[in-house]
């Protein structure tokens, strides 16, 4: 009660002594002699503090009318007592706001808050703002040899590493000469200071970029599950083991191997037949996710069916890859064009944009960049979530074309996101000499065909379109890129005509919901992929709600938006009365301006309505689905979805993308009757898409829409049903399975440098009676229990098992030593894989590796394989090689431990070759 409400504010400090006042907080006083002596010596109130101290105060004038405000609520309370219990007065416990200013004066105080004081003493700085560069480097670099020359230090403050190279980049591809020093950090502001001969410039301010701020993030309601907790197994749940089927998961369960215990899943089969899957197989087992509601059936330990059903399915899937890998392999045996390095230029363009790149989305444009230099044509789909940053990939990446005199086609589902597009490119790349134009209906037909002459001439440099790009009249005069938006969205037709342009052409394809045939062709490497899954900085999810159609709650949302200056989209699918909405609205909200827009306006009208929109001319745009795809208005922070039931999962998905763009809190209302009075189907879609709401949620969606609707036909009408058999991942599984299969035999030239490289054996099981398992007494919970080894099981480098190490023992401390060879048992199985070993069992010290089953494996005529001979012959009496059932296994004595295990391998593992970035 000393200091009052400002406790906090206040700090001491001391060369010797750092005392916090946290310890005043803890006084007690004590009626007794030698206190009443303190408490009589007004000027040693604060004697305790040692006089050198210098004392921080938000403000001294503030907190001495808090301590005259309890001095008087003291003084109140103590009339207040019976004379029984007025052992001091008020003046002899609390201090008077004119005593504390007083003791004060005895030390160093520094008040830090927004008060101005009277100058004692007047400073000059001679320092000036930073100048204004325009992104002409000529003239940066100008300036920093100027102050060079002067005597000057420069320092150039960049936000990220990447800001750093490219500046170094940029620099040398001008040739030249300059002196400055990076600094990984940034200010809001550079300046130069002569007096000091230091110029600092930051990174935002040349490329006239925003500075990146960090938002405060606070208590986030958590609206959805991750995606870890939909994967998490509970007691009861389907699961599908690879090797035996479908069964119930029973937990985890202790089990005694060899007089040592072990923990292991326990999975129940029909007539309650129990399989204990050890914690070293749990990749083998996957939650069973299928058609909502449906229960599979559960199999026999034992029975053929299990396997009859895989042998099915992979025969089917084998018949659909071995085309699209036919495929893959055309593409990769035509010769495309290869695209040169980065200019200076393509530097300028990707550092000037206006935010900071996230991780993936650097990335993203790497693996793009690095494949349009390739011989081989590009066909690489980048999946992120809406407003991820999809689009300033595409943008760089047609630049690069251009800049080696390519043309670029941009093709997009709807008349509206190519007129987004078209302002996209335009306002990126205004300060380059590139010309962008469009194709869409809003054209007239005189401009449409000077734009296709241009085209046809050279004249234009990207051209942005609708399917109207794959007209017959539209020809290139030297197409280079061709980049599709939403693939899903396209129509067979159309797809069959892209395929003739894409023939040599590199092809970038962005979506946000992938569809499973889209996704699919990249997880079987007919196509390469790249995943954003990282947010922009400051983005925060957006806030979704399902409510019935209340005149007063959708009156207050929308004038809840329009007071904090933003605007509102307001969905309505139906042409016929979307003026009477419209108008219902305009009667809710007066004050509020209203546009209404729908795929049936004029072109021009639309256009221009759209354009208006973007300008904040009006505050509430009531328009039908037109908007689903990329239109990109960042003010827009709230949308109202009108009968949100009709609508798929995607669609609401992409819908609601089109708010929450800026660092804005942004809301989407669902307009729904009762969810009691629904079909189950539409019922679960509203959930899932109020649950699934935090930030790069589209994959989820995704899955929870095939979960829905039932997974079906992932890749072809023949297999419908196989995936509701066995469930979704098990099918992947299997896919990859014979995608491995296919690479191996009758696509072995395509991939041998693959195969060549040991990438023979996918997986080592380990079989061990070590005790390897996590104690009670260190993890007690057994759901945590689990997610631990399940996230030990999917480690894939040394960096993640070491992080994975170090969490541990900065979570439940320092590992025990069962703990600790659990870890170590993954560098096991590690070196297994790289030796050629399926299965390794170590047991009653003895180490059996059993090597690939399959005898026409060219693993057998590797240097691996004939370093593993050497080994046996020069450690005969105690390793040896054995056949039994056609199956080769070495089986080495006196090993007992992991360690061990991993000592007599460690000089058989192949070296790998290290190369540099630059080779």
């Amino acid at each position: 009660e000393f200091f009052g409400d400002e406790v906090d504010s206040i700090r001491t400090f001391d060369v010797e002594t750092q005392l916090s006042i946290d310890s005043i907080k803890r006084m007690e006083i004590v009626p007794n002699v030698e206190n009443k002596k303190v408490m009589e010596s007004r000027e040693s109130f604060l004697s305790y503090i040692p006089e050198k101290t210098s004392i921080w105060v938000k403000d001294v004038q503030t907190a001495s009318q808090i301590l005259d405000k309890l001095y008087e609520k003291a003084e109140e309370i103590f009339a207040t007592l019976s004379t029984d219990i007025k052992h001091y007065k008020p003046y002899e416990l609390f201090l008077r706001g004119e005593d504390f200013k007083r003791e004060l004066e005895k030390y160093a105080v520094i008040e830090f808050g927004s008060k101005t004081f009277p100058v004692a003493e007047r400073v000059n700085f001679q320092a000036q703002p930073q100048p204004s560069f325009n992104k002409n480097f000529d003239l940066l670099k100008d300036t920093l040899n100027a102050n060079t020359s002067k005597g000057f230090t420069n320092y150039i403050l960049c936000g990220s590493q990447q800001q750093i190279e490219r500046f170094h980049s940029i620099f040398e591809d001008l040739g030249a000469d300059v002196k400055f020093e990076p600094i990984l950090g940034a200010l809001h502001e550079g300046w130069e200071d002569p007096e000091r001969k230091f110029a600092f410039y930051t990174d935002h301010q040349i490329f006239e970029r925003y500075q990146r701020f960090r938002l405060k993030n606070g208590f986030e309601k958590k609206q959805s599950i991750t995606l870890k907790e939909l994967n998490s197994l509970q007691y009861g749940d389907y699961v599908t083991h690879i090797d035996h089927g479908i069964g119930k998961f029973g937990g985890l369960q202790k089990i005694e191997v060899n007089g040592k215990s072990q923990e292991a899943i326990k999975l129940i089969y029909r007539d309650n037949d129990v399989l204990y899957i050890s914690i070293h197989s749990l990749h083998k087992i996957s939650k069973y996710n299928s058609k909502d509601g449906t229960a599979p059936s559960i199999h026999k330990l034992g029975s053929p069916a299990w396997n009859n059903l895989k042998n099915k399915t992979k025969k089917k899937v084998k018949e659909i890859a071995y085309d699209l890998i036919q495929l893959y392999a055309k593409r990769r045996e035509a010769k495309g064009f290869a695209f040169s390095p980065d200019s200076y230029l393509q530097h300028e363009l990707e550092a000037s944009f206006l935010y900071e790149d996230t991780p993936d989305q650097y990335k993203a444009t790497q693996d793009v960049k690095a494949d349009m230099e390739k011989t081989i044509p590009m066909d690489r789909l980048v999946c992120g979530d809406v407003g991820f940053g999809k689009t300033e990939v595409a943008i760089r990446a047609a630049f690069k074309a251009v800049a080696d005199g390519k043309q670029v086609a941009v093709l997009v589902p709807t008349t509206i996101l190519a007129f987004q597009h078209h302002k996209t490119f335009s306002e990126r790349l205004k300060d380059f000499p590139v010309r962008v134009d469009y194709l869409n209906r809003f054209k007239s037909t005189a401009k449409t065909k000077a734009t296709l002459k241009d085209l046809e001439e050279g004249k234009v440099d990207i051209i942005i379109g609708t399917h109207r790009l794959v007209g017959k009249d539209v020809k290139f005069k030297d197409l280079g890129l061709l980049i599709i938006d939403e693939e899903q969205k396209f129509g067979v037709s159309v797809k069959d005509k892209l395929k003739t342009l894409r023939v040599n052409v590199d092809t970038l394809t962005l979506t946000a919901t992938p569809i499973p045939r889209t996704l699919q062709f990249s997880l079987m490497a007919a196509r390469d992929l790249s995943v954003i899954n990282t947010p922009p900085p400051n983005r925060q999810p957006i806030e979704t709600e399902i409510i019935g159609f209340n005149e007063e709650t959708i009156r207050d949302a929308i004038m809840y938006e329009v007071s904090r200056g933003g605007q509102v989209f307001f969905i309505h699918n139906r042409i016929q009365n979307i003026r009477e909405v419209a108008g219902t609205l305009q009667r809710l909200c007066p004050d509020v301006r209203f546009g209404i827009g729908h795929g049936q306006m004029d072109g021009k009208k639309l256009e221009d309505l759209m354009l208006r929109f973007m300008e904040g001319e009006f505050d509430v745009l009531v328009s039908t689905t037109i908007i689903e795809s990329g239109l990109d208005v960042p003010n827009a922070n709230t949308i109202v979805i009108n009968h949100a039931q009709n609508f798929g999962l995607s669609d609401l998905h992409q819908m609601r993308g089109r708010v929450g763009r800026s660092n804005k809190k942004a809301f989407c209302k669902l307009i729904a009757p009762p969810l009691g009075s629904l079909p189950d189907e539409s019922r679960k879609r509203l959930r899932a898409i109020e649950q699934f709401s935090d930030l790069g949620s589209g994959f989820k969606i995704a899955l929870r829409d095939l979960e829905i609707r039932g997974a079906g036909d992932m890749l072809g009408a023949e297999q419908s049903g196989f995936i509701t058999d066995m469930g979704i991942d098990a099918y992947q599984k299997i896919l990859a399975e014979a995608v491995e299969e296919l690479k191996e035999t009758e696509f072995k030239d395509l991939y041998q440098q693959e195969l060549e490289e040991g990438k023979y054996v996918k997986e080592c099981q380990l079989d061990t009676d070590l005790e390897l398992l996590i104690p009670d007494y260190y993890v007690n919970n057994i759901e945590e229990r689990l997610r631990l080894y399940q996230e030990l099981d999917s480690l894939e480098s040394e960096e993640q098992l070491e992080d994975y190490r170090q969490a541990l023992v900065d979570r439940f401390g320092e590992l025990p030593q069962e703990v600790d060879d659990l870890v170590t048992s993954m560098h096991l199985r590690w070196m297994g894989q790289q030796l050629g070993f399926e299965k390794i069992v170590l047991k009653m010290g003895k180490f059996i590796g059993y090597f690939l089953s399959k005898p026409e494996s060219g693993y057998f005529e590797s240097e691996t394989f004939h370093a593993m001979l050497s080994f046996t012959a020069t450690q005969h009496k105690r390793a040896q090689m054995k056949q039994k059932n056609e199956r080769l296994s070495l089986v080495i004595n006196q090993v007992n431990t992991i360690n061990e295990a991993m000592e007599l391998l460690q000089p058989l593992v192949p070296k790998r070759e290290v190369t540099t970035e630059a080779e």
